[in-house]
């Protein structure tokens, strides 16, 4: 029984931990991010989406580097002086991405709120929330 509290708890705590705020991100709506090009001149695109929905459409010059791998791969294309925007399907993959990078010390990260990316083989693209 004692079995049964602990991992109750460590699942609320999980829960608890996927809805707090990620400090240093910062979401901005599609419209921001295309109006204001020059501004993201200098900003890398990050793509944490595994290889295979990155090659079935990505936005050019992205960085593909999955949620997976990203806590041992980033030093290869990131900087943590870099600014970095986040895209992904899944908001939990953006939370996570966003909380991995800020523990290693980037502090201007950024998660787009409407979709980029094609959802499948037909191109389809739904809106989703950045929380």
């Amino acid at each position: 029984m004692i079995i049964f509290y602990i991992a109750s708890l460590l699942v609320l705590w999980w829960i608890l931990i996927q809805l707090l705020p990620v400090p240093f991100l910062t979401c901005v709506n599609r419209k921001e991010w295309s109006l204001l090009e020059d501004r993201w001149s200098k900003a890398k695109l990050l793509d944490v989406r595994d290889t295979n929905e990155y090659r079935e459409g990505h936005i050019p010059g992205s960085i593909n580097i999955s949620v997976g791998r990203l806590p041992v791969v980033w030093k290869k294309d990131l900087s943590a002086e870099d600014e970095v925007i986040i895209f992904s399907h899944n908001w939990l993959q953006r939370k996570k991405a966003a909380r991995i990078l800020a523990r290693r010390g980037f502090t201007r990260l950024y998660a787009v709120k409407d979709c980029f990316l094609p959802l499948n083989r037909e191109r389809e693209c739904y809106e989703y929330d950045c929380r």
